[in-house]
């Protein structure tokens, strides 16, 4: 008996160590795609092969162990309190094991398919649910992982995130299942692994085809501006350092305009504007909008009136300028800022433009109001924190393919990125790479009308259901087990 907890036990650790250093470097900052589609699998045979409760241990500390991928970036760049940070860590560690221990009590009382499937809808729930209310919106799905395998990322203009995270963690529960079983039930296990790998083979089959196709739509050139010196980081004063900041920006988005450049975009809350600054700041950008004939949208904050924005400031060619306000703020950083609630559309020969600023491309309902509009090209103004240039530089990317359009993004202590509507990246560049980074780069101003972008998160609700009656037929299969109809697989010999 002592041989058996002893050996029980190393196999816990065995688990623990291979999946959460799966999630740890298949997750975080820079991700290795290929390796989330494996992680789950340690974890998943452990449990048809141990007690519930060491089954559960296990996954709650394989995904600690993974989840401290984030830890310096919580610390050092968002400055995190160290129970937030707690919070942050185990509230995924727990359910993760408890979609492990779902997926353990369905295979063993043999709802095989239930099994498979629970799994993947378990975790998409709480996923799905826990982006409607987090200030930080889909930042935290595992679909993130997989925007370098760009086949795969197109399944998001169907289902968006929700659908590629299901099928990322259905190829590990069909095989785990499909071995699990294949002793006691050769042909459902056939059936259940062919099934689980034909789903995932359509939607790379639909990945291939839509990459293959040519992207419509007029090509425009961009201009991006970007400057990390020191001074530049941090938002400038109101009055003169504001106005020679910007002055700075607007000799470089001049050479921009003289190299083609028919849009040109820098980055969020490069200063402060007063309502004694708003005149001065208007007539030096909109008169090189004037000058130029190219269009210019520039961050800043704006505290003339009653209450303050991280507001994008728009100024068009012969044009009264617009202004965007930020809908979705950083907390704490940007709690003091009132969230804007409008879209800024533009439409031009080349097609719709519209703008948004940095953490507003994290949710996908702002993305389907533009999607909505026809956008065929977003603007972006951006700051991010040099460590999550890569990740959350990228992030915007999946809203590109879920609701048809081009971006192009201008971030300090990040990228300047131009990418197309099928997640492809066509420009970039360090904005760290010089005093002032610039990049000019065309891209096709092209809409598409997805399904998700017509139908939304109904893979998400899709997610809860299949959830939910995976609950129901736990408790049926829990009944007929009661009643002497089923029998449970012992514990040693699933495998």
């Amino acid at each position: 008996m002592a041989s058996a907890n002893n050996r029980h036990l190393g196999l816990a650790f065995l688990a623990a160590v291979s999946t959460g250093g799966l999630v740890y470097f298949g997750t975080g900052l820079h991700p290795w795609w290929p390796l989330m589609w494996f992680a789950p699998i340690p974890v998943l045979l452990l449990s048809a092969r141990v007690s519930w409760w060491l089954a559960g241990l296990t996954a709650t500390v394989a995904w600690i162990l993974g989840g401290m991928n984030l830890w310096y970036y919580f610390n050092s760049a968002l400055h995190m309190p160290a129970g937030t940070q707690a919070v942050i860590l185990v509230v995924p560690a727990l359910l993760s094991a408890a979609t492990v221990l779902l997926f353990r009590a369905l295979l063993r009382r043999r709802a095989y398919w239930s099994a498979m499937l629970a799994f993947p809808a378990a975790w998409v729930t709480f996923e799905y649910l826990s982006s409607l209310v987090s200030p930080h919106g889909t930042a935290g799905s595992l679909a993130y992982s997989q925007l370098n395998f760009l086949p795969f990322l197109q399944l998001a203009s169907v289902t968006g995130p929700s659908g590629m995270s299901f099928v990322l963690l259905l190829f590990s529960s069909a095989l785990v299942v499909g071995f699990c079983t294949h002793k006691t039930s050769s042909k459902q296990a056939i059936q259940i692994v062919i099934v689980g790998t034909g789903i995932i083979a359509v939607v790379l089959i639909f990945g291939f085809v839509r990459l293959s196709l040519p992207v419509s739509g007029r090509l425009v050139k961009v201009g991006l501006i970007a400057s990390d010196l020191p001074q530049n980081i941090d938002v400038a004063e109101d009055g003169a350092a504001t106005e020679q900041l910007l002055r700075e920006y607007a000799a470089r988005a001049e050479s921009l305009a003289a190299a083609g450049a028919e849009v040109i975009v820098i980055p969020e809350k490069l200063g402060v504007v007063t309502d004694a600054d708003v005149k001065q700041t208007d007539a030096l950008l909109q008169g090189l909008a004037d000058r130029t004939g190219s269009t210019l949208v520039a961050g800043v904050v704006d505290v003339a009136g009653p209450v303050e924005y991280n507001q994008a400031r728009v100024y068009r060619p012969q044009s009264v300028p617009l202004t965007y306000d930020k809908h979705h703020m950083l907390p704490p950083f940007e709690s003091r800022f009132q969230p804007g609630t409008s879209l800024t559309i533009m439409p031009k020969p080349s097609g719709t433009w519209g703008v948004a600023i940095c953490k507003d491309m994290d949710f996908t309902h702002l993305s389907r109001r533009y999607g909505d509009a026809g956008v065929g090209l977003m603007l972006v103004p951006a700051w991010d924190f040099n460590v999550d240039r890569w990740a959350h530089g990228h992030l915007s990317i999946m809203r590109g393919v879920e609701s048809g359009f081009s971006i192009a993004r201008a971030a300090k202590q990040g990228y300047l990125t131009v990418i197309d509507n099928r997640g492809r990246v066509l420009a970039e560049a360090r904005s760290d790479s010089s005093a002032f980074a610039t990049l000019v780069a065309e891209v096709p101003v092209a809409h598409d009308t997805t399904i998700y972008l017509r139908l939304g998160d109904w893979f998400g609700w899709l997610a809860i259901l299949i959830f939910v009656f995976s609950l129901v037929q736990l408790y049926r299969v829990r009944k007929n087990l009661e009643a002497g109809k089923t029998q449970t697989v012992p514990m040693l010999s699933v495998a």
